[in-house]
């Protein structure tokens, strides 16, 4: 803590030392506006709709233009600092120029005053801005997915977005891993969101893919990235256009599985600016078939269950943000944002278990896993030297989560009803500083606080005649807060002939404590506390201009979080019970990597090969356990969470993409990498894997671009399945294609997707065994789809001139281990009994 409380006094005495407001700021984006007044030099009457151009002082082409108004007025918006020269015409009227119009980045407004003109006119011709950008942009620090470019990907979620982008997996439930590990840190505009607390996967299905503008894959985060997150980072990139005026865009898909829309609209005036978005999905009710056979021998019980059932799910979402910014001057600005977000779905599961006790069981449950907010403040310094900024960042999470289910058995009398509520709350202090003191060496230092506080109450009815009463003595709450404070440096130097380091250094201090309660104690609470030093080190050369060479270490830490900590017992489902385990350490990865990029004409390709040991591997643990049915014994498993020792693993992966004819653009990817724990302790005798096995994952897409704006697109992917030390989690694949067609210079688009055409539905096997029990489990889920997708932009989004015979017409010119069940979380937290 020491260490910490070091790193901040110096960041606070560098910022103390620098923080002079109002002065400098090379290179900033500012822009303010230039007005006035027009008269008629002799009547002094105001001259309406007359045409205002504005140029650079020497330049020849317009910079922007306006239109008086009825009163003589104008106001020329989104003008960066600089030196300019006006020009007035009317009709009838000579033109008049005025040299020597300046704004500055300290006053970016600039108030004419009255302008006396006396014949002539002028129009200007129309200038578009049009721009394009790759689907996958391969940067030095990261690898970028535009989603915005992704034809199939209309209507659907993010979900369906990050299954298309290279290195990552998203498997049959949601749940994302990168270049196969699972314990991977997933951001929304660069910032943690308090929903993904509860159930990441359900929170991914429920943002729109439309609201998706790219995502930003990093493998080797510095220092100045938070620890958390073994495998990485993801970065989820929503639309944010900064064009000035008004404009927007509606979308959305109509389809067999789900669907979707979404409302985007923003304004943006001189130093204002303004986005507003909502969008939501509602699937149709899919009914998936499962199966599973357990077999125990413990020397003392002997049991063979065989469950044959169907589920039936429905599910929506509606997520919604505002954000809202104002530059003061080129130095200082102030940003807001706010993110609404609630996930819901209904289940009916019907079971036949037969086998040494046979019954029927039916579960309805309904669950609101995420609903809640996130809301953001940041305010941005620039000093006068080119590059240096200080910024002081806030975050409150806020996200409330129930579920309530009832299991009803047949033959037999263990009914049960549990409603499960869930509350969490998450505040963020963060304050980060750059300072490049050259072109050679630049540093960047700051510190982070968070705060995060979970409740949760598991309230279990049990059954009394036909109905069910409160049990006081089954029911229970958990309290649980968690403290990380941070500091960190980030030292970046280029040397010469092309070398660069970027050297880091991270220190992580966290205490936890668990308070469970509940009339009858099972559980103490308890208490954890750990510092973590987190190092990082990138090697580059840039051998060509377009090519590079990097080797980097990165340490990372994957903190468990509330569903591996929990010590209540899931009975959600009775036989095959889950439990947290508040004893647990964090995982602690270190990587090695060494990575090539290269850029041949429209050609790129990323070659990697790393090495990661970990330490403190999470896995959950099932054991055989007897359970007791209306006094009838029967066998069952309790999966419970522990650090079951460490792994090595090797790996590579692959990125390409190609353009062999103008038309047409192939993409692919795939990452292989090895297996081998290495369990301690009492955890050998759980391990039936044992040996090296290579796991992948791979990706393929095709695009065709074809005369009159259409546009025709098919991929694939699949990923086998994932070890642990007891057996296999189920492989995954698919394939899909997509048509477009663009109208009205691309202003409206029609389109058509087909997901899985060849089968209804996709199968999921699974298999486990340890001492004393086997289990196979399976399951079929309706997977093909058809689908309509449409969109319609609006707004102005070019540059155009005015012409002075038009009537007021304007110018615009332009960190935590989530659980792998994939189901719900109970509410933010999962209490005991807590979802599944």
């Amino acid at each position: 803590m020491k260490r910490i409380i070091l790193l901040i006094s110096i960041i606070c005495s560098v910022v103390t030392a620098k923080a002079q407001f109002g002065v400098g700021g090379g290179g900033s984006s500012i822009v303010g506006k230039i007005s006035g007044t027009v008269v008629d030099s002799v009547t002094k009457k105001t001259l309406e709709y007359g045409t205002i151009t504005l140029f650079r002082t020497t330049g020849k082409s317009p910079v922007t233009g306006i239109l008086s108004d009825d009163k003589g007025n104008f106001h020329l918006d989104n003008v960066h600092p600089g030196k300019y020269r006006l020009e007035i015409s009317f009709v009838g009227y000579p033109t008049k120029v005025i040299k020597d119009v300046e704004t500055t980045p300290s006053k970016p407004d600039n108030n004419i005053g009255t302008i006396a003109i006396a014949q002539s006119t002028k129009a200007l011709n129309e200038v578009t801005v049009t721009g394009t950008a790759a689907l996958v942009e391969n940067r030095i620090d990261k690898l970028v997915y535009n989603a915005e470019k992704d034809v199939t990907a209309a209507g659907g979620s993010a979900t369906d977005i990050l299954q298309k982008v290279p290195l990552v997996n998203v498997d049959i439930n949601g749940n994302v891993s990168l270049r196969g590990d699972a314990n991977v840190r997933v951001l929304i505009n660069g910032r943690p969101s308090g929903a993904t607390s509860a159930s990441l996967a359900d929170v991914l299905k429920g943002i729109p893919a439309d609201q998706i503008k790219s995502v930003e894959v990093i493998t080797s985060p510095s220092a100045k990235y938070d620890a958390e997150g073994s495998a990485g980072i993801i970065n989820i990139i929503t639309k944010q256009k900064n064009i000035s005026g008004i404009s927007g865009g509606i979308s959305g898909g109509m389809g067999t599985r789900q669907n979707n829309g979404n409302f985007n609209l923003n304004y943006n005036k001189n130093r204002f600016n303004l986005t507003m978005n909502i969008g939501g999905n509602a699937s149709w009710p899919q009914t998936s078939n499962t199966y599973q056979l357990t077999q125990i021998d413990t020397g003392s019980f002997h049991s063979i269950e065989e469950r044959r059932g169907t589920s039936r799910l429905s599910r929506h979402a509606i997520m919604g943000s505002v954000s809202a910014g104002y530059e003061f001057n080129a130095y200082n600005s102030l940003n807001s944002s706010v993110r609404l977000t609630q996930v819901g779905f209904n289940t009916n599961t019907n079971t036949v278990t037969t086998g040494t006790n046979s019954f029927n069981t039916n579960q309805v449950s309904h669950a609101i896993p995420a609903s809640g907010f996130d809301w953001n403040v940041d305010y941005v310094h620039k000093f006068k030297k080119e590059g240096e900024e200080l910024d002081f960042s806030t975050q409150w999470s806020h996200s409330i989560g129930n579920t309530e289910y009832t299991n009803i058995y047949s033959a037999v009398n263990t009914n049960q009803k549990n409603k499960i509520d869930g509350t969490n709350n998450e505040y963020t202090l963060q304050a980060d500083y750059i300072m490049p003191f050259n072109t050679t060496y630049k540093l960047e230092s700051g510190a982070k606080y968070i705060v995060r506080r979970i409740s949760t109450s598991n309230d279990v009815y049990s059954p009394l005649g036909n109905d069910f009463v409160f049990n006081d003595l089954a029911s229970s709450t958990y309290g649980y807060n968690q403290n990380v404070g941070a500091a960190y440096s980030v030292l970046t130097i280029n040397l010469p002939k092309n070398y660069s380091i970027l050297a880091g250094i991270r220190d992580e201090y966290t205490t936890i404590d668990g308070n469970p309660n509940s009339v009858s104690p099972k559980n103490v609470p308890f208490t954890q506390d750990y510092n973590t030093l987190v190092p990082s080190l990138t090697f580059q050369k840039k051998l060509t201009a377009t090519q590079t060479l990097k080797l980097g270490y990165s340490k990372r830490i994957t903190r468990p979080s509330l569903q591996y900590l929990n010590p209540y017992v899931d009975s959600t489902n009775i036989s095959a019970q889950r439990v947290g385990n508040p004893k647990l350490s964090p995982e602690v990865s270190q990587t090695i990597e060494l990575g090539y990029n290269t850029f041949i004409g429209a050609s790129v390709i990323n070659l990697s090969a790393y090495y990661k040991h970990t330490s403190g591997l999470i896995e959950g643990i099932a054991t055989p356990i007897a359970i007791t049915v209306n006094g009838v014994p029967q066998g069952g498993t309790l999966t419970t969470f522990q650090n079951i020792g460490n792994n090595n693993s090797f790996g590579g992966s692959f990125f390409g993409s190609i353009t062999p004819f103008k038309i047409l653009t192939l993409q692919g990817s795939i990452n292989a990498y090895t297996y081998k724990p290495d369990p301690s302790g009492a955890f050998n005798l759980q391990r039936s894997q044992n040996g090296t096995y290579v796991q992948y994952g791979g990706f393929m897409r095709g695009t065709l671009t074809l005369p009159k704006d259409f546009i025709v697109e098919s991929f694939a992917f699949g990923s086998s399945s994932r070890r642990t030390i007891q057996g296999t989690n189920p492989a995954f694949s698919i394939f899909g294609m997509g048509f477009k067609k663009q109208f009205d210079k691309k202003k409206y688009s029609l389109g058509v997707n087909v997901i899985q055409p060849f089968s209804t539905y996709k199968d999921f096997n699974s298999n486990i065994s340890s001492k004393g029990f086997t289990q196979v489990s399976k399951f079929q889920y309706p997977f093909r789809s058809f689908g309509l997708t449409f969109s319609y932009n609006f707004g102005k989004m070019n540059f155009k001139a005015p012409n002075p015979m038009e009537k007021k017409k304007g110018i615009n010119n332009d960190d935590l281990k989530q659980d792998d069940s994939g189901g719900m979380g109970g509410g933010a937290a999962g209490a005991g009994g807590g979802g599944r």
